[in-house]
């Protein structure tokens, strides 16, 4: 197997298993944060999101569920990338997974399907390989992100909310990719719902957006990918997205959103400043690396993507 094609079997987990101990939550707002990819300005951003939040008398969590580190190929963009996420709820991308534990033969270990290329592939076992020698020089990080769970599961307004990078399968599943619904998923997505008893699954790692409802069983569950929250998900919009899961409607407006029985669930915009953010990418990743063939383009101009075409109705 290529490797970034490959998934290490310490990826793989039971749907079974994941919501077994969910850890309780007295927040008022949750903040999905997947693939900020080292962007300190969107974090930044982040940050102003919640307080604006906390200003309208809503307290917020961040929950960080991997692919934090990307692009913060710096001694000193690692370490402050990597220690202002560390202060919140975290779960590990296969990135992060990767700088604690390098598999063999994993390259990036983002078990990349067939119908992406392989130049993309090759690119991004380059950025890891970087990555991973700077990663090297800061063992107490990588000590840190050893430890981190896989996937966690939050009991949020008596609802179950799995909260994962790949899909139920594996932490670089590719089964709640925006490809995967758009060539129809409700009955692998039932099995998994089913499996874990989860009301509410919020991934990332496949850096498209989701938004899916559906009843399963007679119950109404929901899935969000917020594609990246430190690159633009969106046709010529530059803003990163995060998901946003709360008992109250957003204090900004949602670039899509989703209210199921006083549930709100959101993917809302993060309008960094790529004017700051730009400068700093080329000066680390200069025309011709891999990070800039691969994202610059994507970072200025977005994806094909519409707004109105990440919400996908259940057939069910």
């Amino acid at each position: 197997m290529t490797e970034g094609r490959s998934c290490p079997l310490a990826y793989r987990y039971s749907p079974a298993v994941l919501c077994e101990e969910p850890r309780q939550v007295s927040e008022d707002v949750l903040y999905i944060i997947g693939g900020l990819y080292g962007n300190p300005w969107a974090l930044d951003e982040i940050e102003q999101m919640a307080l604006a939040e906390e200003r309208q008398g809503h307290r917020v969590r961040l929950v960080f569920n991997g692919d934090f580190n990307w692009f913060n190929a710096s001694d000193s963009l690692f370490r402050s990338i990597n220690n202002r996420v560390l202060d919140h709820t975290v779960s590990l991308g296969n990135v992060d997974f990767e700088l604690a534990n390098p598999s063999p033969g994993a390259g990036c270990g983002c078990a990349y399907p067939d119908f992406v290329d392989h130049g993309v592939v090759a690119r991004s076992n380059r950025i890891m390989e970087r990555l991973q020698a700077i990663a090297g020089d800061h063992p107490d990080i990588q000590k840190r992100l050893s430890l981190l769970p896989r996937y966690r599961c939050l009991m949020f307004g008596g609802l179950k909310v799995l909260v994962l990078h790949g899909d139920p399968e594996s932490l670089a599943g590719w089964g709640l990719a925006y490809e995967s619904f758009s060539g129809g998923n409700d009955d692998r997505l039932s099995e998994w719902f089913l499996a874990s008893g989860a009301d509410v699954i919020a991934s990332t790692h496949t850096c498209l957006p989701v938004l899916w409802s559906g009843l399963v069983s007679g119950k109404r569950r929901v899935v969000a990918n917020n594609g990246s929250a430190g690159m633009a998900n969106l046709q010529s919009d530059p803003r990163g997205l995060i998901t946003r899961i709360a008992l109250s409607s957003p204090v900004a407006e949602p670039v899509a959103g989703l209210e199921r029985q006083g549930l709100h669930v959101s993917l809302l915009p993060v309008d960094y400043s790529l004017e700051a953010w730009l400068p700093e990418f080329d000066r680390l990743w200069p025309a011709g690396s891999p990070a800039a063939v691969s994202y610059r383009h994507r970072m200025l101009h977005g994806t094909s993507l519409r707004a109105e075409d990440v919400i996908f109705p259940s057939a069910s």
